[in-house]
């Protein structure tokens, strides 16, 4: 595995773990409800709109970077497996499915008449 796809996986574990405990922590659409018989939604970090507006903006971008080192990944294994022929590792030869004629009796030599009993 090259230094890329190290690098890459790392972002890849931490992006995912930062993305799951923020969705973890945010608060419901219900919560609102709570918040308007004065739960003290003004006296939180980040001003009197509440977390949600911040938390909301991190989580997608969050999940944006998730995607963007997702195909990161995949482009770069890619890669690594069309470079796989120029090591001499043979490349995989998938055998051709029969077609819907090689499949009748008749090709098959097999009388296709039912017999009368």
């Amino acid at each position: 595995m090259s230094t890329f796809e190290t690098v890459l996986l790392l972002l890849l574990v931490v992006d995912s773990i930062t993305l799951a405990v923020l969705v973890l922590i945010q608060q419901g659409k219900g919560a609102d409800v709570g918040a308007a018989f004065g739960s003290g939604s003004a006296n939180t970090v980040f001003g009197s709109g509440g977390s949600a507006s911040f938390l909301t903006k991190l989580t997608v971008w969050l999940a944006i970077g998730f995607f963007f080192i997702a195909f990161g990944l995949a482009y770069a294994a890619k890669e690594r497996a069309t470079g796989m022929g120029d090591l001499g590792v043979p490349e995989v030869i998938v055998p051709e499915l029969p077609t819907t004629e090689e499949l009748t009796p008749e090709a098959d030599g097999v009388d296709s008449e039912i017999p009368d009993v």
